[in-house]
């Protein structure tokens, strides 16, 4: 992607999220009134994840989960959510299936820690098992709607998730954000890939 290419999806980040935000504006201050209202805890997720070149930050999402719930990961160490999962609240099972609990993140997008589109990003102790295909992802900043999502979101194991953000990298320009963007509200609408496969987790928690 060339440098004016970088600076046109700057814009256009800083642009819709921005826009976003302040049209959201009721319906994330209804989220929050409701995840309180549902369960004890936090409105917001925060977790250190992955950025740009291995940098970390701050990701924000909806809690979904019951307070301190255990982590459970499937079997490739990806994080596992299931469709009968009982850590997820009322609330939340209704916001993933909807894909509303990542809202927040277009606070992340204002900030520059991640772009609209890009590879999504993962906790920051994942770097410990990163090989050279994995981290070819920290070449570019993270996104919400990530190429990879298209072919199974939740679904994907991360050897295969991994190639595809590879050639995201490589072949990222203005179009395939575009693309990207499109199909994902598309899947997002269709809520498509939302769960894990039951039989791909080990149920432990981490």
């Amino acid at each position: 992607m060339s440098s004016v290419d970088r600076t046109l999806k700057r814009l256009f980040d800083f642009s819709v999220s921005g826009i976003a935000l302040i049209i959201l504006i009721p319906i994330l201050l209804l989220i929050s009134v409701l995840i309180k209202w549902d369960s004890d805890g936090p409105v917001l997720f925060k977790q250190e994840r992955l950025g740009k070149d291995g940098k970390p930050f701050t990701m924000y999402k909806f809690r979904t989960m019951q307070q301190n719930a255990p982590i459970c990961r499937n079997s490739d160490g990806t994080y596992f959510v299931g469709a009968n999962d009982p850590r997820l609240t009322r609330i939340g099972r209704l916001l993933r299936e909807s894909s509303l609990d990542e809202l927040p993140q277009l606070f992340n997008v204002l900030k520059n820690d991640m772009s609209l589109v890009g590879p999504r990003p993962d906790p920051v102790p994942a770097l410990e098992i990163y090989n050279d295909l994995l981290r070819r992802k920290l070449e570019v900043k993270p996104g919400i709607a990530s190429l990879a999502s298209l072919y199974g979101r939740n679904c994907v194991s991360l050897e295969e998730r991994a190639k595809w953000e590879a050639y995201y990298v490589d072949q990222q320009s203005l179009k395939l954000d575009f693309e990207i963007l499109l199909k994902t509200a598309v899947l997002v609408l269709l809520r498509k890939g939302v769960y894990s496969p039951e039989s791909s987790s080990d149920k432990l928690p981490n």
